[in-house]
């Protein structure tokens, strides 16, 4: 029996995309919608992209055409040295895309799919938050009938661990602060898996490699892609591997148990030089902060069993 029913907002991504292979073989998941979205590379790239993973792995799961910009700001350069020119690390593309877009905006297909689904849609978000936002403009009440969002963004300093955008913030976070301060207000039960627990969980080159030889042509896949964001990581200063950062989200919301989460509201800087910066206020603090007091409380991921973590991957894929 499904447990989660999954909208995925994505902007793939090498990570994103093993995002996806997970969601589309956990037995408890099923896959809502794919809805894309401008981050790691351009909209047509990423919608490209997502054609071509749901054609791979997903073929009934529909997919939606989303944002090609933020809010207030322009589209963000492509970061073709992280995920490779066509995003997904340059590889061979395997199969023929015959999947078409729905004819609905993203944000449209949203506000549809929630209210045709009231109390099961989990929307888990791994790029930049600006369907989500538009969502929430065209459709408010659209907040209190979604089971959960869960966020792939931001960095809250534990770890030691800051931006990977700025110093000061992380890239989706950055890419449009202003959806992404909307969404952490709306009235929705919220959970953020941000870089404080995505540094934490790595895939190293001998998991990889173990996938590739275990897991058939899903982790051949995962292999081949990983390969251009493996070397992107040593330029870094990474030893060997990988961050699973869009993956970790995924697994939050089946594996919650494996984080450690704290509650309390979230704001996004929207300007300035720590522009993307999110602030949480710690329900335990009795202080009176009048810009954070009003909205609800989201809880953040602040620690997590990473070795349980990659073992949920590898057995999803093998299974």
């Amino acid at each position: 029996m499904t447990k989660h029913t999954i909208l995925y907002d994505t902007d793939p991504g090498i990570d994103d995309a093993l995002a996806l292979l997970f969601l589309a073989r956990h037995p408890d998941i099923a896959l809502a919608g794919i809805t894309s979205v401008f981050g790691n590379a351009g909209i047509d790239t990423t919608t490209t992209n997502a054609l071509y993973l749901a054609s791979r792995f997903a073929p009934d799961v529909p997919v939606a055409r989303g944002a090609a910009a933020p809010l207030q700001q322009p589209a963000p350069e492509p970061i073709a040295h992280i995920h490779g020119n066509d995003a997904l690390g340059d590889v061979e593309r395997i199969g023929r895309v015959d999947k078409q877009t729905d004819g609905r905006a993203a944000h449209r297909f949203i506000v549809d799919t929630v209210r045709a689904n009231p109390g099961e849609i989990t929307l888990l978000a791994v790029g930049p938050m600006t369907n989500l936002a538009l969502a929430l403009k065209e459709d408010p009440e659209i907040a209190t009938l979604v089971r959960e969002v869960v966020v792939m963004g931001g960095a809250f300093g534990f770890h030691g661990t800051l931006g990977n955008a700025t110093p000061a913030a992380e890239a989706n976070m950055h890419a449009d602060p202003h959806a992404a301060d909307i969404v952490f207000g709306a009235p929705w039960k919220m959970s953020i898996v941000g870089l404080d627990v995505t540094h934490e969980t790595v895939m190293t080159t001998a998991f990889l490699a173990s996938l590739r030889d275990e897991a058939g042509a899903a982790g051949r896949f995962v292999w081949d892609v990983s390969r251009f964001y493996e070397r992107f990581h040593a330029h870094g200063g990474m030893s060997r591997g990988i961050y699973a950062h869009d993956y970790s989200a995924a697994a939050f919301v089946v594996a919650r148990e494996l984080y450690t989460t704290r509650r309390g509201p979230v704001r996004v800087l929207t300007e300035g030089i720590a522009t993307g910066l999110t602030i949480q206020k710690p329900l335990s603090m009795p202080e009176t902060a009048p810009d954070w007091d009003t909205r609800p409380a989201c809880d953040v991921c602040i620690g997590v069993d990473a070795d349980a973590v990659l073992d949920l991957f590898a057995r999803t894929l093998s299974n």
